[in-house]
């Protein structure tokens, strides 16, 4: 359990959901994490640093990328996990629900690395985990605009782990399924009929349930630690088989 020992984490979105199981699981593996969130997250674990930064702030995410280099001296692991969603076909999503998206889901992850990029170079067995979804890799309806922004990331993670792999920075991203997280939760309890919206997204799962934020956050694990020093430019699902296998329903 102790394949952290030694190092430090940013975990953005670490307030809540799959960032939030994520800051735990690192922590129980002996890293030191910084959760970067509009929450708090809440913690007397003197391994957790919380800072609330919004990712559309350049600023305030250089701010507390300084202040947890200084309390800790690094930065040796990076988890690209903010994000918001969105429902729709094309036809759906105006203007400005486009731009509130891609400046969060895209732009965010873009800003964040950006910040923490020259830290990781400088530490070997660094690595960058960008979270991003099965909706980036198989055609879901009503997700378009989500869907685009989750692709983005699936892009740039190759991107960045072409760019950096002679430097020893591996790059790779989790593409979970539906997976048990408040926003998933407040999406249910908006429409008119939650348990019925539950029990389709629960159909769409090919073993029936949602998925766990702990099981993105062990995948994520694995992907950040010296045990995957050979895995990089890779798109792990954690989607029940959605993006690879037939399930005949009859």
């Amino acid at each position: 359990m102790n394949t952290f020992e030694g190092k430090v984490a940013i975990v953005t979105g670490g307030a809540s959901g799959i960032g939030q199981a994520t800051v735990n699981r690192l922590v129980a593996g002996g890293a030191k994490v910084a959760s970067f969130d509009l929450s708090r997250f809440e913690s007397t674990n003197d391994n957790i640093m919380a800072h609330e930064v919004n990712v559309t702030d350049r600023a305030a995410i250089g701010e507390a990328v300084d202040k947890t280099v200084a309390h800790w001296g690094g930065v040796n692991l990076l988890v690209n996990a903010a994000g918001i969603g969105a429902g729709g076909t094309i036809m759906d999503n105006d203007d400005d629900e486009w731009a509130k998206v891609l400046d969060t889901n895209v732009m965010g992850t873009v800003r964040v690395t950006q910040a923490v990029v020259p830290h990781l170079l400088s530490h070997p067995d660094s690595a960058i985990v960008n979270v991003a979804s099965v909706v980036a890799t198989t055609g879901f309806p009503n997700r378009a605009l989500y869907s685009a922004s989750k692709g983005a990331i699936v892009s740039l993670t190759l991107a960045m782990a072409a760019d950096y792999l002679k430097q020893g920075l591996r790059v790779n991203a989790v593409c979970p399924g539906t997976t048990e997280t408040p926003w998933v939760v407040r999406l249910l309890n908006q429409a008119a009929d939650p348990e019925l919206e539950r029990k389709k997204l629960v159909a769409r799962q090919l073993h029936g349930r949602l998925v766990s934020a702990e099981e993105v956050a062990e995948a994520i694990s694995y992907l950040l630690s010296p045990l995957a020093g050979s895995t990089n430019g890779t798109l792990m699902p954690v989607d029940s088989g959605i993006n690879s296998l037939y399930f005949d329903r009859s």
